[in-house]
C-alpha cells in the first residue's frame, strides 16, 4: 500500500520519509526497462524534465526554455549528461551517481589469468553545449560538434545501427545527426511511458507540493477584498510558497469577474470588486514535482447564478472522482462530463482545458490525458500509482462569471486519494464580512441594488407621480 502522507522532508532517523537514493534508482530503472523493451538503442533527451527524471541533475529553472543541455543513455550504459560550463564540474563532484559503468573493459593488470578485464567506470558529467537556440553563429558547427559526441557514445556501445529516440530537438541538430547516418525518430513517449506510473517517493513529493498550495490558498483567502488587484494575488501566492520552499513557481492564474467567462488562462491588473468570482490555478514545483490545482472564490457576496455555476462544476468534479480506480479508463472519466456544446463551444477542441484531466509529475501536463476531445476514441487505462489532476468548468447563466475547480488524485488499490486539501465542497466567499442594521449582509445578492426597489422591499404600488 502506497503511503502518500508526508509530514516532512528533511531526513530524521526516527521516521521513514522520503529516500531521494531510492527515487534517483527507481526512476532511472523504469527508464532502462522501457528501453529494453523498445526497438531503440539509445534515447537522447533536451527536455529539462526528462533529463532530471534520467540523471537527477538540475542547474536551475532558467534553463528550462533553453534546450542546451543534453543526456544519453544507452543500452549498454548508464546516462551520459553534457552539461553548460561550470555545471559539468559541479555535478562531477556532488553527484557521484553519474560514474558511468560501461560495457566496455580495460585489462586488469591484477587478474589471476591471461586477458581477463575489468569494467571500465568514468564519469557521465561532461561538458557540453547547444546552438542556444540559435544564437551561436552556424559558423561555428556547434551542431555538428554535439552530434559527433552522440555518435561517438552510439558507436562505442554498438547501438549507432539502431534508432536513437529524441524527446525534442532543435532542427540543426537534427541536421547534424542525420548526416552523420544516425537514425532519429520520436523518443519522448518512451519518456512519457517510463513516467506514467508514480514510485512512492515521487508521490510523496506530489503529496509535499500541493500541501504548499494548501497554505498559499489559506493566505489567497485571508487576502482577497475589494480593491486589491490579480498581480497582487499572484505575489503573494508566489512569496508564500518560495517561503515554504518552493523551487519554482511556474504560473498563478487570477482571473476575476468578467474575465472567469471567457477563461483567458492570464492574470492581469485588474482591481477586484464587491460580489466578483475569482478562480485561481497555482503551478509550482517542488524538488521538481508539479502542481496544478485551481480554487474559485467569491470575493464579498456571490450572485444566484455563480452559485449555481460553482455547484454544476462541483458535480462533474465529484462524479469523475467517484469512477476512479484501476481497471477504469478516461473513457469512462470524460463520459460523465458535458459536451463542448452544452456549455456554449462550437467543438472539443475549441473547449479544449475546461474540462479535462492530466498526469502530473516533473512536468504538469504528463500521462494520461483526459479529454473528450480524445478519451472517448482513444481510452486509457487507469492503474495504481498514477497521479493526475481532474479540472472542472462552468460558466454562469449571467453570462459573466464561472466557476473552476481542480483537484489532484492518486490512484490506490481500490479507488484514488485525492491530494489537494483547501476546501473546494460548496463556494467559499472570501472578503470582510460586512454588517446591515438587520444582521449579517446576505453572502447571496442577485442584484446589489434591488432593495433599493419597491419590488425589491415587497411594496405593490409604484411611487407617486410628481
Amino acid at each position: 500500500m502506497r503511503n502518500t502522507d508526508t509530514t516532512g522532508i528533511t531526513a530524521v532517523d526516527w521516521e521513514q520519509r522520503i529516500n531521494f537514493d531510492r527515487l534517483r534508482s527507481e526512476r532511472l530503472a523504469k527508464l532502462k526497462a522501457e528501453l529494453n523493451r523498445s526497438e531503440l538503442g539509445a534515447v537522447l533527451a533536451f527536455d529539462f524534465a526528462n533529463i532530471r527524471y534520467m540523471t537527477a541533475t538540475h542547474i536551475g529553472t532558467w534553463a528550462m526554455d533553453k534546450l542546451i543541455r543534453f543526456s544519453l543513455l544507452t543500452r549498454e550504459t548508464d546516462p551520459i549528461s553534457w552539461d553548460f560550463g561550470s555545471a559539468a564540474k559541479h555535478h562531477a563532484l556532488y553527484n557521484p551517481w553519474l560514474d558511468v559503468t560501461t560495457a566496455e573493459a580495460d585489462a586488469d593488470p591484477h587478474a589471476p589469468h591471461h586477458g581477463a578485464t575489468r569494467p571500465r567506470l568514468e564519469s557521465g558529467a561532461r561538458a557540453g553545449i547547444s546552438t542556444l537556440r540559435g544564437a551561436f553563429t552556424p559558423d561555428a558547427e556547434i551542431a555538428q560538434k554535439l552530434a559527433a559526441k552522440i555518435k561517438r557514445e552510439l558507436d562505442k556501445f554498438g547501438v549507432a545501427d539502431q534508432p536513437l529516440g529524441v524527446d525534442v530537438i532543435e532542427l540543426p541538430v537534427l541536421f547534424a545527426l542525420q548526416q552523420l547516418g544516425i537514425q532519429v525518430v520520436d523518443g519522448q513517449q518512451l519518456f512519457m511511458e517510463a513516467r506514467r506510473i508514480k514510485t512512492a517517493d515521487e508521490i510523496g513529493l506530489l503529496t509535499q507540493a500541493a500541501s504548499m498550495v494548501d497554505a498559499a490558498y489559506d493566505e489567497l483567502y485571508r487576502f482577497l477584498r475589494p480593491g486589491v488587484r490579480e498581480n497582487e494575488a499572484v505575489g503573494l501566492v508566489a512569496k508564500t510558497l518560495y517561503d515554504l520552499g518552493s523551487e519554482y513557481v511556474e504560473g498563478v492564474n487570477a482571473i476575476s469577474g468578467e474575465r472567469c467567462s471567457p477563461h483567458p488562462h492570464v492574470f492581469s491588473d485588474r482591481l477586484i470588486r464587491p460580489g466578483d468570482p475569482a478562480f485561481f490555478d497555482i503551478l509550482h514545483s517542488f524538488n521538481g514535482y508539479r502542481t496544478c490545482y485551481y480554487r474559485t472564490f467569491a470575493v464579498g457576496s456571490a450572485s444566484s447564478a455563480q452559485r449555481d455555476a460553482y455547484k454544476r462544476a462541483r458535480e462533474y468534479m465529484d462524479w469523475a472522482i467517484a469512477l476512479v480506480k484501476p481497471g477504469a479508463t478516461t473513457a469512462d472519466i470524460v463520459s460523465v462530463w458535458p459536451t463542448a456544446q452544452e456549455f456554449g463551444f462550437e467543438d472539443e477542441e475549441a473547449a479544449f482545458a475546461l474540462q479535462y484531466g492530466h498526469g502530473v509529475g516533473l512536468s504538469i501536463w504528463e500521462k494520461p490525458i483526459f479529454s473528450r476531445l480524445v478519451s472517448l476514441d482513444h481510452p486509457e487505462v487507469l492503474e495504481e500509482g498514477m497521479v493526475f489532476a481532474l479540472e472542472t468548468y462552468w460558466p454562469s447563466a449571467d453570462g459573466w462569471g464561472a466557476a473552476r475547480i481542480e483537484e489532484e488524485v492518486v490512484v490506490t488499490a481500490d479507488g484514488c486519494q485525492v491530494i489537494t486539501k483547501f476546501p473546494a465542497e460548496e463556494l467559499l466567499v472570501a472578503g470582510q464580512r460586512y454588517f446591515t442594521v438587520g444582521g449579517t449582509l446576505n453572502s447571496i445578492r442577485d442584484s446589489q441594488s434591488h432593495l433599493n426597489t419597491t419590488e425589491g422591499r415587497g411594496e405593490n404600488t409604484a411611487p407617486a407621480a410628481h
